[in-house]
């Protein structure tokens, strides 16, 4: 990861800071969950790498972030299923090979629970 590695990442955890900040009422924030899916765009890695900078100065700074990976999965038709997708993300059922477009997880970006003092 370069310098501008987790540019993205920062920015959605600024936003996710306020969030939290709001939510949180002047109470200390110890850890934050975040539920993040394989086609969100966002790398969980980067997300760990940019949390310290993100949470800097603010009431998360000493909470610890941790990241729930969602895999993407597709709704299948003919196998009346939900089936998960390999990391090439191909749509269609890795079962019976039957085209769909109809992603059911992956894209999730949210923040699952925070914990508080």
């Amino acid at each position: 990861m370069g310098d501008n590695g987790c540019v993205h990442e920062l920015g959605l955890l600024s936003g996710v800071v306020d969030v939290v900040v709001q939510a949180a009422d002047q109470r200390t924030i110890r850890r934050v969950a975040l539920r993040v899916g394989a086609r969100s765009g966002v790398v969980p890695e980067a997300l760990h790498a940019a949390w310290p900078i993100a949470s800097l100065g603010t009431a998360c700074a000493d909470a610890e972030l941790t990241v729930e990976h969602i895999e993407a999965t597709v709704w299948c038709p003919t196998c009346a299923a939900e089936q998960p997708i390999d990391e090439f993300f191909a749509l269609t059922c890795p079962v019976c090979d039957t085209p769909t477009a109809d992603l059911r997880h992956g894209r999730e970006f949210e923040v699952a629970y925070i914990d508080v003092e």
